[in-house]
């Protein structure tokens, strides 16, 4: 039985499954990729459903050319994604950059585990936090967002499609193994109830050569970007262009071109950012942590007023943009900060950068959750 593309109702779902049933919900019906632990489960299932919904699957033949291949659905105005995990999202990046380049929207699903290398492939890790925001050459900025539930495996997937095209850039979804593979609860609220922002589109009609697609002319620093096949002459080139997409070798217009692709989402981060504040009133040691390890800080942070340490925990949904202004404007009022992240450290240092202090750490470097106990003992610790 043909089952619809969205799948209303609630659900006992897998992370990976829920977050397919985000991306068809949102208007995916294009997927590339290639299977690897522990994002399989998210190409198994778009491989059954996207018949269902008159939608396209394709194994590609490794992770360079699907995510080539989801650029080019994009160009012709699919929504399309593909998903992986950190070796294929290290063979991504240079058709990242492309992406970027583009100005074309499309999800890449990073569902990391320990690494470097093939490191665990079956195990969790989040060291793929600097790589989203640095991983492909030059001055570029993403955005990505960090599910700490199969609830939000489908609510953020949603919301990285509609970012990804309200401000045509690649976006990605920065899960981890624990929250793919775990099952809990997801709802999922009627397809009318489904936030769907359009890709914008040009309000002047086809004219031959001389048509401008990469014309900036609104405050939000998108150009109104045809999609490939309806008649505009338009030409897609990852070398520095002008206005109308063609080679422009000048200094100038490098400069020109690189500044704006940074700062249409600099400009407009405070509408991109996503975080959670839990026991903030009062709160003089913050705990800043994101994906499943937030779970365990929230255990530790609830620990800890139990106990009348004045803790509080700051979810990070998003982590790029990095929401520098709100740990600039908590820091007025916290006398500590501590960052619990399944990796060495990659978020403590931006949180030093933006408080200009010590950031004490909660760090392991994969392979199994951060349980809410060290990070509870820092509290403690400093709380003394």
């Amino acid at each position: 039985m043909t089952r619809p593309a969205v799948l209303t109702g609630k659900h006992f779902m897998h992370g990976d499954h829920a977050c397919a049933e985000g991306a068809l919900a949102a208007g995916c019906r294009f997927f590339a990729g290639y299977p690897i632990t522990p994002s399989t489960e998210i190409a198994e299932h778009l491989a059954a459903r996207l018949p269902e919904v008159d939608g396209v699957f394709i194994q590609m033949e490794d992770e360079l050319a699907s995510m080539a291949t989801i650029l080019g659905a994009s160009a012709a105005g699919a929504r399309s994604m593909t998903a992986t995990s950190g070796p294929g999202l290290s063979l991504m990046m240079e058709n990242l950059g492309l992406g970027v380049m583009l100005e074309l929207p499309t999800l890449v699903v990073d569902v990391m585990r320990g690494s470097p290398s093939t490191g665990l492939p079956t195990l969790p890790g989040q060291s793929d936090v600097m790589q989203a925001r640095w991983g492909s050459h030059g001055d570029f900025a993403v955005i990505a967002y960090s599910p700490w539930s199969p609830q939000e495996m489908f609510d953020l997937t949603i919301l990285s499609f509609n970012m990804a095209d309200l401000y045509c850039v690649p976006a990605i979804l920065l899960a981890d193994e624990v929250v793919g593979h775990m099952v809990e609860k997801v709802t999922i609220p009627p397809e009318d109830k489904i936030d769907h922002i359009e890709r914008k589109k040009p309000s002047k009609p086809a004219d031959g050569s001389t048509y401008k697609s990469y014309l900036v002319e609104d405050p939000d620093l998108v150009p109104a970007l045809p999609f490939a096949g309806e008649g505009y002459h338009i030409h897609l080139t990852g070398l520095t262009h002008d206005e109308r997409g063609y080679p422009d070798m000048s200094a100038e217009t490098h400069d020109h071109l690189v500044r704006r692709l940074f700062e249409k989402i600099q400009k407009n981060a405070n509408d991109i950012i996503r975080v959670e504040g839990y026991e903030l009133e009062g709160a003089r040691i913050m705990v800043v942590s994101y994906g499943c390890t937030a779970r365990s800080a929230h255990s530790a942070v609830l620990q800890a007023r139990a106990k009348g340490i004045p803790a509080g925990l700051l979810r990070l949904v998003s982590i790029w943009p990095f929401p520098e202004c709100i740990i600039r404007d908590l820091s007025k009022s916290i006398d500590h900060f501590i960052v619990a992240e399944m990796n060495l450290g990659q978020v403590r240092l931006e949180v030093e950068r933006v408080v200009h202090r010590d950031v004490i750490g909660v760090h392991h470097a994969g392979g199994a959750m951060i349980p809410p106990e060290p990070i509870l003992a820092a509290i403690e610790a400093v709380a003394k």
